[in-house]
């Protein structure tokens, strides 16, 4: 990279930064693109018509960049669900019950479950995986594992948490966090994956939130 010297005001010989290459994008801002590109194709264009090509593409990268960081596409669809939902699980950690008010802990926390399990774009990939899963029968595992079960476990050590704070009463943490995600998410899941509903808005969402944190807890909180 060249430099070239101008005077500055006091007729003084400043340096200025001459034109060089631009600064590089790290790999971790580039994962961010390509996985928000490969969950907008993927749910645009289902998995099998999905190729690295049209992903590097959608996130302005070349392919070869792509083919760098991910081996193929279903080491993509993989790295895609895990991101995602390492970022659910850090923030309903974050949403830890540390005070008394076990309810607008509960919200908070189920808040962050509908943002995503309620997402369109995550009802969208749900319906595509279902539609695809006899020929590609790796994709279902994989967002069953990686998706799915690791919601359920986020859910489930959220309510281990209050229950050792001696704010709720339960004997299977597990078994309740799959009963309240299904209650949170069935009916409005189903009516929009059969076309009877759009996505909930925010609105909604919220509502839904709240009643179900209140229904749960008429059955589970300590001082019922």
């Amino acid at each position: 990279m060249t430099v070239t010297k101008t005077k500055d005001v006091n007729g003084e010989a400043a340096p200025q930064r001459g034109r060089g290459r631009p600064q590089v994008r790290s790999d971790e801002d580039t994962l961010a693109l390509i996985f928000d590109a490969a969950r907008h194709e993927f749910a645009a264009s289902g998995y099998a018509a999905t190729s690295m090509e049209n992903v590097a593409r959608r996130a302005a990268i070349s392919t070869k960049t792509l083919y760098r960081l991910i081996p193929n596409k279903a080491a993509l669809f993989e790295a895609m669900v895990t991101d995602r939902i390492d970022r659910f699980v850090s923030i309903v950690n974050l949403h830890a019950c540390k005070g008394g008010d076990v309810e607008s802990a509960l919200t908070d926390a189920l808040l962050v479950c509908a943002e995503l399990v309620l997402d369109a774009e995550v009802i969208t990939l749900q319906r595509v995986i279902l539609g695809e899963s006899d020929k590609f029968p790796e994709i279902a595992e994989t967002f069953y594992h990686k998706a799915i079960r690791r919601t359920e476990d986020a859910l489930a050590g959220w309510l281990r948490s209050a229950r050792q704070r001696g704010l709720i009463e339960l004997d299977d943490a597990q078994a309740a966090a799959g009963m309240l995600l299904g209650m949170l998410a069935f009916q409005p899941q189903r009516a929009v994956m059969f076309g009877h509903k759009q996505p909930p808005s925010r609105a909604e969402i919220e509502r839904r939130v709240r009643s179900c944190a209140a229904l749960f807890l008429r059955g589970c909180r300590a001082d019922a």
